[in-house]
């Protein structure tokens, strides 16, 4: 089981906030590609400029994941 949140842009895009994915993966990358397969509106989870985090620390989607973790995807932030 893999918590998954989504903030900012994308959780108004996507329409929700957080699921849970019954699924193992071996790696953010992994899950990304699960969600990308869901169609149009997930196309937003394909950007280049995606940050992603796992159990609240900032990670590549090569990051691995176990059991239990939970991850966040998030666009990148700037200010001025």
């Amino acid at each position: 089981m893999i918590r998954v949140q989504y903030f900012a842009r994308y959780r108004e895009v996507l329409g929700l906030d957080e699921e849970v994915l019954a699924q193992s993966f071996a790696s953010l990358a992994q899950v990304r590609e699960h969600l990308l397969s869901r169609g149009a509106a997930w196309q937003v989870l394909a950007e280049s400029s995606l940050m992603c985090a796992r159990n609240q620390e900032l990670c590549s989607l090569n990051e691995p994941l176990s059991d239990g973790d939970e991850v966040a995807f998030f666009p990148t932030v700037t200010g001025g």
